[in-house]
């Protein structure tokens, strides 16, 4: 079990979803929707139909030339691509 204050983003993975921490890389036997129902909205924001990452982990926001939006996490390299449907929540960052 990784406690869910160290979870930064889950990704869907085929039939898993990666749990991704500041250290490690889990995969649960799980769908996305379903973790969506148990997690709390306020604290994990869907990004994309395979991401949703807690809000408290996003370092920056960056829109490129063409309008894609990519975030920047705080304790790992990785950049989370924010699709256009769920774009709106980041326009005051």
């Amino acid at each position: 079990m990784v406690p869910i204050d160290e979870v930064l983003y889950f990704e869907a993975a085929d039939k898993y979803v990666r749990v991704v921490t500041s250290k490690r890389e889990h995969l649960v036997r799980s769908s996305l929707r379903e973790l969506l129902q148990r997690l709390d909205p306020q604290r994990f924001w869907q990004i994309h139909r395979g991401a949703v990452v807690q809000c408290d982990a996003i370092a920056s926001a960056q829109r490129d030339e063409s309008g894609k939006l990519t975030l920047t996490l705080r304790e790992r390299p990785d950049h989370l691509v924010v699709s256009r449907l769920y774009a709106d929540r980041f326009r005051g960052m």
